[in-house]
């Protein structure tokens, strides 16, 4: 089997090398003669996978090791009869550990506290509906909305506008360009003019999803309503003036823990395997360095407030990667730069590799950080 890769997939060669000769290339430049006799290309996010790329090629299997697919053209691949695989739920823990990151800091800058504060929804999929669940176990008063969930039956859910009147609104949807549930530009003008001083939002989902001039003009005002991106309209030509008009600028990485990553390059494994009838022999466990950071302890003397943001920032702090990247435009080539902090990117692990170890009655504690997806040990 002949398979081009995204050269920035993890453990690649690990799960396929075993299935054929791999040729693994820059995501940005694969391109058609690279795909003339290849049987599988394995792709992310940055790759537009469809006629321009694929016509006249001999592939016969796509699969991106990502949660969405808006950069797949699932019509044309049906059309020609090849197969697809994404990976869902393969990152979304990593997301909602991006989130409680900034609601973290947060509380420091805005100084309150986490069950002060009301969280809005936008997007009940396997990211928003894992956050959902984890903030309402933090005792956090949460809103979410999601109309074709809604249009499919699924209840308990909210409207936009109550969303809206939350202190934090966090975006986690799909790209759809048309249909009965656009969200190209979900975030207009219209939307952000409904959103008051105190409030923030936060995109961790699709950079179009986001009038980013209007979101411009909307923090322009100065009246105290901020932002935190993580995704932007031209990757890897972000918009330097709306990056530094946000709070937290990141350069697509909410979603980059090396846990999340590798079980999408596993879930991606798996499924060509199926579709070619191969067996499958790997799991990500066995290539997975050993995590930086393997135990927290905390006294009985530790404030509750104190050691949750403390076991939070400790496995991630964002402010980390929005440092990075506001050097990164600064620089000669910014473009370039924001590619190579995603390539270059550290071996960020997920909180369920960090053991907490709690001394005396902590019980407030424990299930704070059980709901953030921390384990708990005795030694």
């Amino acid at each position: 089997m002949r398979i081009v890769a995204d050269e920035n997939i993890p453990v690649l060669l690990p799960f396929f090398d075993m299935l054929g000769e791999v040729t693994a290339l820059p995501g940005r430049e694969i391109s058609r003669e690279h795909l003339l006799n290849a049987d599988l290309l394995l792709v992310r996010s940055i790759t537009p996978v469809g006629a321009d790329l694929l016509d006249g090629t001999s592939v016969r299997f796509v699969a991106t090791a990502t949660i969405g697919s808006d950069h797949v053209d699932r019509g044309y691949l049906q059309a020609r009869q090849i197969g697809f695989a994404n990976a869902p739920g393969c990152n979304a823990q990593s997301v909602v550990e991006y989130v409680l990151s900034a609601l973290s800091i947060l509380t420091e800058i805005k100084g309150f506290r986490l069950d002060e504060i009301s969280v809005g929804i936008v997007g009940r999929g396997e990211i928003g509906g894992r956050l959902e669940k984890t903030l309402r176990a933090m005792g956090v008063v949460v809103k979410a909305t999601d109309p074709p969930r809604e249009a499919a039956g699924e209840g308990d859910l909210d409207s936009l506008e109550q969303v809206l009147e939350c202190d934090v609104v966090t975006v986690h949807v799909p790209y759809v360009a048309e249909g009965a549930f656009p969200t190209h530009q979900l975030v207009n003008r219209a939307f952000l003019d409904k959103m008051e001083g105190h409030q923030i939002l936060i995109n961790t989902s699709r950079g179009r999803v986001v009038d980013e001039e209007a979101l411009k003009a909307r923090l322009k005002r100065g009246d105290g309503f901020s932002a935190i991106l993580d995704v932007w309209r031209n990757e890897p030509a972000i918009d330097a003036e709306l990056a530094s008009l946000c709070t937290f600028a990141t350069p697509h990485i909410a979603g980059y823990s090396l846990d999340g990553r590798a079980a999408a390059t596993e879930i991606v494994y798996q499924k060509v395997c199926q579709h070619f009838g191969l067996p499958v022999r790997v799991k990500a466990g066995q290539y997975l360095p050993e995590p930086p950071l393997k135990k927290l302890s905390f006294s009985p003397s530790a404030d509750t407030e104190w050691a949750f943001h403390t076991a939070i920032r400790a496995c991630y702090d964002l402010r980390h990667d929005h440092a990075n990247l506001m050097r990164v435009l600064k620089g000669a080539a910014p473009a370039v730069g924001f590619d190579l902090l995603r390539k270059q990117y550290r071996q960020r692990r997920g909180f369920a590799q960090v053991k907490i170890k709690l001394k005396g009655p902590k019980a407030e504690l424990a299930s704070r950080l059980a709901a953030a997806g921390y384990s708990f040990c005795d030694k």
